[in-house]
């Protein structure tokens, strides 16, 4: 069974740090492209950071860029996504992703992805 299991979430003040992680467990195959996404009540999901796993060519949103930084592990079981001065506006749920075996483009749209995680939340108090 294909499973993405979210972790490290929490409630920080503006300008602290948390390291999120997903743990992937039931694939077949190794996903080419992996990535974090993020979603408040009333509003369309948005991509945060996507990583080519064979390349490691990461993608951000223009928003995160600076702040945020995508990496998996050796083994390209754990994808983390290390997310410093976070701001108020960094509040969601934040889930992780991967697209489909073979899939050849690795963009920051969460179309294209088609296994998702539970979600983590993040909560950033100003």
């Amino acid at each position: 069974q294909v499973q993405l299991v979210e972790s490290g979430g929490g409630s920080v003040q503006a300008g602290g740090s948390l390291r999120l992680s997903c743990v992937a467990s039931g694939f077949t195959y190794s996903s080419p492209c992996m990535g974090w996404f993020r979603q408040t009540p009333g509003k369309e999901r948005e991509g945060v950071a996507v990583i080519d796993i064979a390349g490691g060519r990461t993608t951000y949103a223009d928003s995160v860029k600076g702040r945020f930084t995508i990496s998996q592990d050796n083994a390209n079981t754990t994808l983390y996504l290390h997310m410093n001065s976070l701001k108020p506006e960094d509040s969601a749920m934040y889930y992780c992703a991967t697209v489909r075996r073979g899939y050849s483009f690795c963009p920051l749209f969460s179309g294209v992805f088609i296994y998702w995680g539970q979600g983590t939340q993040v909560t950033v108090s100003s």
